[in-house]
């Protein structure tokens, strides 16, 4: 037999989605992959049952429904402060995943560098790996998780094509404050640098916190590639649509990478999907008092039992210190990936060990998530707290 592609040994599978599948065999509650138990907005599954029946259910083009892309346009005009024009600097993607691998795919030569902050959404690895291009990780330190400007230069010096600045950051729930913001755009033009902004949770943000936009910078639209998806703000993460935002140059060849991975993203879905992206901003200030009820109900449940743990500024993750729980004598010959199943098969809430977010050699974190109802998180906090009796043992 013919030996494979060399590639595919320099990566795992996802740990993510390995732990769905240990959850679902077990029977515990999923914290790991992050989808909601809660239905999207009414008016986007109507639109959709009409949709099943009327059609459409052929290829839309391939670069997105025309509607959909405009709609994205409008909306995004308005968070770049500036006018995109939806027929040449919108693509649609099967996810926001999709996105990022067009992205990564039409600024990467093989050879290429790419910085990417650690810990990081565990995709971007791979992303780098299946482009050709080789990640230099520049640690976000914790308990704020900033980054040192001295080695983000460094990093820069390297000459990489590209940055990734996942904003607001899975797994930490950081949001990188517009200071922090504008020393990345200026070493991105003073060492003429790609920056690929993943976006997923721009509309969950909590007070007192405020999301900027990079491509909204000063000058920074030009190199940016702004890539989003539709799943987290609307619940529709099945639905597999995302989206990339670039200026004409950039996004007509992303269009073309786009066009020979997947073809297109699904018509009926991107149908119903405008009627979400035409919501007012009612329902996005909703979203927030919904998701920050949600946060503030588990976080403190989270220190009723005792566990230590991050308070995210955005997104819907929560970093759990665990060092308490491996110096056990039950756990000490466990990494945090074997813990991590263990607390899913006894615990019956299944976690993502934190490892599979870090480059650096950090075994002692596992992250949930509370995108729940709170019938389901109230459970969740009580089968966490049997954890608390193992330290009082």
């Amino acid at each position: 037999m013919p030996q494979l592609s060399n590639r595919v040994n320099t990566f795992t599978d996802s740990v993510i989605r390995r732990m769905t599948r240990i959850s679902d065999k077990h029977g515990a509650i999923n914290l790991s992959q992050g989808f909601p138990d809660f239905p999207p907005p009414k008016a986007m599954t109507d639109a959709l049952s009409k949709i099943a029946l009327e059609g459409p259910h052929q290829y839309s083009v391939t670069f997105g429904a025309p509607n959909l892309r405009e709609a994205i346009a409008k909306k995004q005009s308005k968070a770049f402060n500036r006018d995109i024009d939806f027929e040449k600097e919108v693509l649609v993607t099967c996810g926001g995943t999709e996105a990022m691998m067009c992205a990564m795919m039409t600024v990467c030569n093989p050879g290429d560098k790419v910085i990417v902050f650690s810990p990081f959404y565990e995709n971007y690895g791979a992303d780098a790996i299946l482009s050709g291009a080789e990640p230099i990780y520049v640690p976000l330190i914790p308990p704020n998780f900033n980054f040192d400007v001295n080695v983000l230069e460094d990093a820069f010096k390297q000459n990489p094509k590209a940055l990734i600045l996942c904003n607001p950051s899975n797994p930490t729930g950081k949001v990188f404050t517009k200071e922090e913001l504008m020393i990345i755009a200026e070493l991105s033009v003073k060492y003429d640098t790609f920056v690929i902004t993943d976006e997923v949770y721009e509309h969950l943000i909590y007070e007192p916190y405020k999301h900027t936009y990079f491509a909204s910078l000063p000058g920074m639209y030009e190199r940016t590639i702004s890539t989003s998806s539709l799943s987290k703000t609307y619940s529709i993460t099945g639905w597999r649509l995302g989206y990339l935002v670039a200026p004409e140059e950039i996004a007509e060849c992303a269009k073309k990478v786009h066009d020979f991975l997947t073809v297109g993203a699904p018509s009926p879905l991107q149908e119903a999907a405008v009627v979400g992206l035409n919501f007012d901003e009612s329902y996005y200030q909703e979203l927030k008092k919904t998701y920050t009820k949600k946060r503030d109900h588990f976080l403190k449940g989270l220190d009723e039992i005792g566990l230590k743990h991050t308070t995210p500024q955005g997104t819907y993750f929560v970093l759990v210190d665990i060092s308490e729980f491996l110096e056990l004598e039950q756990f000490k010959e466990m990494n945090d990936l074997e813990f991590s199943e263990w607390m899913t098969i006894n615990i019956g809430v299944a976690p993502v060990p934190g490892s599979s977010f870090f480059r650096e050699d950090v075994n002692n974190l596992i992250r949930l998530h509370f995108a729940r109802s709170k019938e389901t998180l109230d459970e969740c906090l009580k089968r966490l707290s049997k954890l608390k009796y193992l330290l009082n043992k």
